[in-house]
């Protein structure tokens, strides 16, 4: 991909937020892939950023939105959409990239938060409520688009819904790393120098005698 493409941002997006008349704010960034690079990046907290995936529930497919900090709940959701169609839903399953990218025809990466650009109803986590505004991919690498969370709800439609569960962090610990302990000891007039290895144990040395025949 050229600099200048790169640059721009997705002109679909932007023609349909103007055109809906939305207030928003284009940031253009460096390259990211994930949610979590864009908060790493514009220096966000995990909350204030969308991340945007494309659920199959049985044959039907659609748009989820949950807050970067939190994962997708299944059995939530399938009773959310259940709730919609008015019947059980059977499965709920995160298609791969290639059979979403032939689904949606669109290029990897090309994934934005914006269902009615996609032709897929949107279902955002309730969570998202609580930010005044929230930064939304726009299907670049290179821009997030910033706006009010209650004028993308509005505007997309979207159903709102408890379908997260927090993420699980793990916080690696350090271990410490051993020290040697060197002491001195004076025997005999020479210096005796021993290094202590914690917790190592010492080998027996044995010595045999050999007499000599006569």
């Amino acid at each position: 991909m050229s600099k200048n493409k790169q640059n721009k941002a997705p002109v679909k997006i932007v023609n349909y937020l103007e055109k809906m008349g939305i207030n928003h704010e284009i940031l253009e960034h460096k390259t990211v892939y994930t949610a979590i690079d864009v908060a790493n990046t514009l220096k966000k907290k995990l909350n204030q950023i969308v991340k945007s995936l494309v659920v199959k529930a049985d044959q039907d497919y659609y748009l989820v939105l949950l807050p970067a900090d939190k994962n997708l709940d299944e059995e939530k959701l399938k009773k959310i959409i259940g709730k919609q169609k008015g019947k059980e839903v059977k499965t709920v399953k995160i298609p791969g990239e290639k059979i979403m990218q032939n689904a949606l025809k669109i290029k990897q990466g090309a994934l934005s938060a914006f269902g009615k650009v996609h032709k897929l109803p949107v279902i955002i986590d309730k969570e998202l409520e609580k930010a005044k505004k929230a930064i939304f991919s726009t299907g670049g690498l290179n821009h997030s688009v910033e706006m009010k969370v209650k004028d993308f709800i509005k505007s997309e439609g979207a159903i709102l819904g408890n379908l997260g569960i927090k993420k699980k962090i793990k916080i690696q610990k350090k271990t410490p790393s051993k020290r040697k302990k060197i002491t001195s000891k004076k025997t005999d007039n020479k210096k005796e120098v021993e290094t202590k290895v914690k917790k190592k144990p010492t080998k027996k040395v044995v010595k045999k005698s050999i007499k000599k025949k006569k």
